[in-house]
């Protein structure tokens, strides 16, 4: 689903899970910047690509702010579907990725 929606040009995808805590998504189609917060305002935690270099435009928020961020606070759009996957059927983010606390 996720794929199909960035496919489309949806490139933000926000999912609710029963107790408020919320997995953001969003997508240049190459990177994606993935959230997870506890609930509304909370700053949350995010994927990491440590080590990456550069910086990665293009990710187009619903409200149609376009967003640049450090290639180190995204991951490629694999890894970022493999993350997504995971915390979808375990409600944690995989071994081995490697994630920054914004708290």
């Amino acid at each position: 689903m996720l794929r199909l929606r960035i496919a489309d040009g949806n490139l933000e995808t926000w999912l609710t899970g029963s107790s408020g805590r919320r997995l953001a998504v969003v997508s240049n189609a190459e990177r994606a910047m993935v959230m997870l917060l506890d609930s509304e305002g909370d700053p949350g935690e995010h994927a990491a690509d440590p080590g990456a270099e550069g910086w990665s435009d293009g990710f187009r928020l619903s409200n149609g702010q376009d967003d640049e961020y450090p290639d180190e606070d995204t991951v490629p759009l694999a890894e970022a579907l493999r993350i997504v996957r995971h915390i979808l059927s375990a409600g944690t983010p995989p071994t081995g990725a490697a994630w920054t606390t914004d708290r």
